[in-house]
């Protein structure tokens, strides 16, 4: 029986979004649709935005947010995005449109209780059978893990961000 599943991929390690986009090629080559929103993300240009252009009618990216929260110069302004992008979220879900969506860095809205965690956790074990939802972000609650049916831990061991070293075009964004 072919099922749809909830995979997350969680921990304080880099490579949650990059994981997911790897599903997301692997997807594609299998001619699946594919939509990732991207809740914290702002609107710089990161290599997966131009990337998503070259697959035209297969992978659509949809970065809703405002920026990384410890940058937030207003935090209502940032929630109320979060509850909208939660929203936009939800009418991707059932739109029977795509066959994975990727929840990128929903885990933080559910962390800093911008969207209520009893309400997303509802509304993602009652999706639409055969499609597959992938949440990144640090922080998964237990709630959360204990919905999906597949989790990723990312072990953060080195970085050379820890030596300095600013993030770089294809490795970090």
């Amino acid at each position: 029986m072919k099922r749809g599943l909830i995979v997350v991929f969680t921990g304080n390690g880099k490579g949650k979004t990059t994981a997911a986009l790897g599903l997301a090629m692997r997807a594609i080559g299998h001619e699946c649709r594919v939509c990732m929103i991207q809740f914290i993300k702002g609107s710089w240009k990161s290599g997966e935005l131009v990337s998503a252009k070259r697959f035209d009618g297969l992978m659509d990216i949809f970065t809703l947010g405002r920026g990384f929260l410890f940058d937030a110069e207003d935090i209502e302004k940032d929630k109320e995005a979060a509850r909208e992008a939660w929203e936009f979220a939800k009418d991707i879900i059932v739109s029977s449109k795509y066959d994975i969506v990727i929840l990128d860095e929903l885990t933080y809205l559910i962390k800093y209780k911008m969207v209520e965690e009893d309400e997303v956790i509802d509304f993602l074990i009652k999706k639409p059978d055969k499609l597959h939802i992938v949440v990144t972000g640090r922080d998964a609650s237990s709630r959360l893990i204990d919905a999906a049916d597949m989790v990723t831990e990312m072990k953060a061991i080195k970085h050379p961000l820890e030596e300095g070293m600013k993030c770089q075009k294809g490795i970090e964004y």
